[in-house]
């Protein structure tokens, strides 16, 4: 009797760990169809709303290094810097979204 509630509970055993894989597969497959294409949309409209931010903030950038090139302005100077450091996080958002929306 122990022999066969044994062989029962080895059997029950195999296949709760066969239906766990089926889950997890099943899981991954509705994954990838629904919310996966949902992430691709956002990044590709959080990488737009990136690259808008590094134009502008180039664009200060560039108008406050060119006043203080020329015109000696050490104020264009503080917000040029300024404007580079929000261009360098910029950036590094832009690769962050960039590698997510390549995987």
């Amino acid at each position: 009797m122990l022999l066969i509630f044994g062989l029962f509970e080895h059997k029950t055993k195999k296949i709760s760990v066969f239906l766990k894989n089926i889950i997890q597969i099943l899981c991954h497959i509705i994954y990838i169809r629904i919310f996966a294409p949902i992430k691709n949309i956002n990044t590709k409209n959080k990488m737009k709303d990136l690259l808008n931010q590094i134009a502008a903030a180039y664009g200060a950038f560039a108008k406050d290094a060119a006043a203080q090139a020329e015109n000696g302005n050490k104020a264009a100077g503080t917000r040029a810097r300024k404007a580079s450091l929000e261009i360098e996080k910029a950036m590094k958002a832009f690769r962050k979204a960039s590698i997510a929306a390549t995987k």
